[in-house]
């Protein structure tokens, strides 16, 4: 009783104590100490009175206790004593009864233990039969089984042995790769400086026949001054003869306008000798190969080698909006430049968009765009444009490479060695009529 007052008041103390302390001040709590301490005492009285109260009921209990057991133990006696009685009589009338029932329930058993020899003699019988016609299946099975392991062994060294020579194979396999793969990289490096060789040579070409060619117009230009020179002295001799009555020679004549016809012809034929070789040279000197990479639903199909249009498709079958898309474009060592999309454009599910250049000259149709701030996309050896999202992610990619071959320049040479006679014709005439009309002495 004292532990349950006591965690009653454990209780109520740890109940009151967060509003007393939070709620009251110092003399509140100095009142609410004083109070608590009162009803402590008074129920520390009351523990000490219920103590005594559990006391004198535990001696009652006690006592009580004692008068049973007395009670108990006479009444177990007097029982006894009856039971001693009752059983003397009960005994001798269960003896003769329970011979009665023994011998019933063993001639009942005699009569079952037989029935059960027999039917165990009956099963047993059978059990042994059917147990011989599964040994013999058995042992059936095992040869049958016996042999397909034989046979199933001689499999496995059959297969293990192929794959011993598959692992050979294998390996002379892989070891010959290493070595073409050893000879190709050799062999993509020499190319690469056979290549690089090649493009110096192709440099140094161009720088001589660039040379050759500046060379050439200023030996032309000297040319020129000479037969204008050449002009103002016969129109001086045809004038002197004039004066002096004298036939003008038309040999001479025809001859200097022979020789303005074909030196007319000649820098016509010059010009125009010049630009199919440089067509031939570009045509025949380059090979152009493309490179494309797309990892969304729009692609770069086309770029032109002029620069003049690039050609975007949407390959899905959803619309795909545009908003914050830019072109990057990529041209040799020029810093790139990007394209911005309209923000409201939207690609058609498998609609191809074309992106003109300003100077394209042409008129662009619903569907096409024009880049108002460039006036084509560049032209190049290596022109790249890339396809970068809103989130900066590269979508698709698209390269054009112009790759130099090899080629001969006999073409070349043979036009310079033309170019060569003819002038070399034209002022062998020229001489010819003025040593003819005898105007050098």
């Amino acid at each position: 009783m004292f532990i349950v007052l006591r965690a009653k008041q454990v209780e109520m103390c740890t109940a009151v104590a967060p509003v007393v302390f939070s709620n009251m001040s110092a003399k509140e709590l100095k009142l609410s100490l004083e109070d608590a301490k009162k009803h402590l005492h008074s129920e520390t009285l009351k523990r000490v009175d219920l103590e005594n109260h559990m006391k004198t009921l535990q001696e009652q209990m006690t006592f009580q206790k004692r008068l049973h057991e007395d009670e108990l133990k006479e009444t177990k006696r007097v029982h006894e004593s009856r039971i001693a009685e009752m059983e003397s009589d009960c005994q001798r009338e269960l003896e003769s009864k329970l011979l009665n029932v023994l011998q019933e329930l063993r001639k009942q058993q005699e009569e079952e233990i037989q029935g059960y020899k027999e039917e165990l003699e009956r099963t047993f019988s059978a059990k042994v039969e059917n147990a011989q016609l599964s040994a013999a299946r058995s042992s059936d099975f095992a040869n049958a089984a016996r042999e397909q392991l034989i046979e199933t062994k001689m499999r496995i060294d059959a297969l293990s042995s192929q794959v011993n020579h598959y692992h050979s194979q294998n390996a002379a396999l892989e070891n010959r790769a290493r070595e073409l793969q050893e000879m190709l990289d050799y062999d993509r490096d020499l190319h690469q400086r056979c290549i690089a060789e090649k493009e110096k040579e192709m440099v140094e070409a161009q720088q001589q026949a660039q040379a050759q060619l500046e060379e050439y117009e200023h030996l032309l230009d000297v040319k020129l001054a000479l037969d204008l020179e050449i002009n103002a002295y016969r129109k001086m001799l045809e004038g002197e003869e004039q004066r002096l009555n004298l036939s003008p020679s038309s040999s001479s004549h025809s001859i200097g306008t022979q020789a303005t016809s074909q030196r007319r012809w000649f820098l016509h034929g010059k010009k125009r000798k010049m630009k199919e070789a440089k067509k031939r040279r570009h045509s025949a000197g380059f090979k152009i190969v493309q490179h494309a990479s797309s990892s969304g639903n729009v692609s770069i199909e086309e770029i032109d080698a002029d620069g003049k249009f690039v050609k975007l498709k949407n390959t899905s079958d959803e619309d795909q909006p545009l908003h914050g898309w830019v072109l990057r474009r990529h041209l040799g060592n020029v810093s790139d430049v990007t394209y911005k999309f309209p923000s409201q454009f939207t690609l058609q599910a498998g609609q191809v968009v074309t992106i003109w250049g300003a100077a394209a000259g042409v008129s662009p149709g619903p569907t096409d765009l024009v880049w108002k701030s460039q006036k084509s996309w560049g032209a190049g050896d290596s022109i790249g444009v890339t396809l970068i999202t809103n989130d900066g992610e590269e979508l698709a990619e698209r390269k054009i490479m112009h790759i130099p071959r090899e080629e001969s320049s006999e073409q070349d040479e043979e036009i310079t060695g033309s170019e060569m006679e003819l002038s070399s014709q034209v002022s062998c005439l020229q001489f010819k009529s003025m040593l003819s009309n005898g105007h050098f002495s």
